[in-house]
């Protein structure tokens, strides 16, 4: 996005100089530069400013570029004959400035890293490497905010599962551990929406984190704005993935068993792409059909169970709430099906109860053909419902706003907590099944009542 900014004439070497000169002392790093690069030691270096060592370092670096790269980067090949040559220079010029601002942060990080790799092995916490870790991707962001122009450079960023970076493990010590360099970024982008107004960032994931937990961490309770999965109709994604990515009839499969949701399309077009695939379409029954059914088993077991798993934790948090009074008695109202969780702290009784209420309230779901119109009857009752809180919190369900209805966040999710259910009843004891069955005759739940009604638009 930053090259293309460049293309416009949105961004220059000075505007790249002035960014990073705010945030970095940089007279060593660009020395050390230009001495790599043209292996002379001059003196006279020593006493100029640094716009001065800029301007040297930029010419320096031009000179050990290959040009043909940049005029392909710039596309300067296509439209020469109607370019100046002064522009074409100009251009040129902030192409080179961008790849000696990536030179000066790998410069400096590279003299942390003995300091990182000691922040890794303690597993303390600094700010000041963090940062350091970070400093490339957010100069590249301050330029796009400040390159950003109604009608002519309007970038965004989305960043989709930012969740693994999250989560992500460390192989080396080339930078700070994954989960410092993800609060890193999160802050230094809050930080340039609120001081610099950053350009929109869009984070793509289906982590509860990041809806009901990073604004309290972070301290900025409007800065993640929405809770609603967005995502393509039908129409829309069959416009953008037939007959690029799917044929006719593999569309028609997936759309019907996936859905349209873009991150299921696209990990189901890199499953097809791979070797593991190609092995299966080799044999003579293999189909289409196969490898949606292994994407399948892969969403049930990488992403449904344990989403699953950590709805039961919210669930059997909520027991424990409510045994030492810090659920409100308008929740646990007479006739609520969630009115009596165990009365005391063991563990065992709370998972059984957690997983019963999850069960009772997945069979509930399916019955209303997974849809709840949670404005019918103006009462928000679903919202009381613990389990149906847990399952949006997770990341397995969403509230849309109009129309106003509860669903799984894609057809593919709503197959596989079928499956869920499906699994959870065949391991039941006999025991445990006659508690589900009193759960489901005398306190189940129903929210037919709640049911998208015929003409309702």
């Amino acid at each position: 996005m930053v090259e293309k900014g460049v293309k416009l004439g949105s961004i220059t070497s000075h505007q790249i100089f002035t960014s990073l000169n705010k945030w970095h002392g940089l007279s060593t790093a660009l020395r050390r530069v230009i001495q790599d690069n043209s292996g002379v030691k001059n003196a006279v270096l020593d006493k100029v400013s640094g716009s001065v060592l800029w301007d040297r370092a930029v010419f320096v670096l031009s000179a050990r570029c290959n040009a043909k790269e940049i005029d392909e980067v710039l596309g300067l090949r296509e439209k020469r004959k109607g370019l100046p040559m002064e522009e074409a220079l100009y251009f040129r010029e902030a192409i080179v400035a961008l790849r000696l601002a990536k030179q000066v942060i790998k410069a400096q990080q590279g003299w942390r890293a003995n300091a990182i790799a000691h922040l890794n092995r303690t597993g303390g916490f600094s700010r000041s490497l963090a940062n350091s870790c970070t400093d490339w991707p957010c100069l590249l962001l301050e330029l796009l905010s400040q390159a950003a122009e109604i009608d002519h450079f309007q970038p965004k960023l989305v960043i989709n599962n930012i969740d693994v970076l999250r989560n992500a493990t460390l192989n080396d010590d080339s930078s700070v551990c994954a989960s410092l360099y993800h609060d890193s970024f999160i802050w230094r982008i809050i930080a340039l929406g609120a001081n610099e107004r950053c350009l929109p960032v869009i984070l793509v994931t289906s982590d509860s984190y990041y809806s009901y937990q990073a604004y309290m961490d972070f301290g900025f309770p409007d800065i993640f704005i929405s809770r609603e999965a967005f995502g393509w109709t039908p129409q829309q994604a069959k416009m953008h993935m037939v007959p690029d990515y799917f044929s006719h009839s593999e569309w028609a499969v997936a759309a019907e068993v996936l859905g349209p949701t873009p991150r299921h399309l696209f990990e189901l077009y890199a499953l097809k792409q791979s070797n593991h695939y190609q092995k299966m379409m080799g044999g003579e029954s293999s189909t289409f059909e196969d490898i949606v059914d292994a994407y399948l088993a892969y969403l049930q077991i990488s992403v449904v169970n344990p989403a699953m798993d950590r709805a039961l934790g919210l669930l059997q948090k909520f027991a424990a709430d409510a045994q030492s009074g810090k659920i409100s008695k308008d929740k646990l109202r007479f006739g609520a099906p969630w009115r009596h969780p165990p009365k005391t702290d063991d563990p065992t009784l709370c998972i059984k109860w957690a997983k019963l209420q999850l069960i009772d309230f997945v069979q509930s779901f399916i019955n209303t053909e997974f849809g709840i119109n949670y404005l019918a009857d103006c009462s928000l009752e679903i919202f009381d419902d613990p389990s149906a809180v847990a399952l949006v919190e997770v990341g397995l369900l969403y509230a849309q706003r109009d129309p106003s209805f509860i669903r799984p966040i894609s057809r593919g999710i709503q197959r596989c907590l079928v499956r869920w259910l499906v699994q959870q009843q065949m391991q039941m004891s006999f025991q445990n099944l006659l508690q589900y069955l009193w759960q489901r005759i005398i306190r189940g739940r129903s929210y037919r009542h709640l049911m998208l009604e015929v003409g309702y638009k």
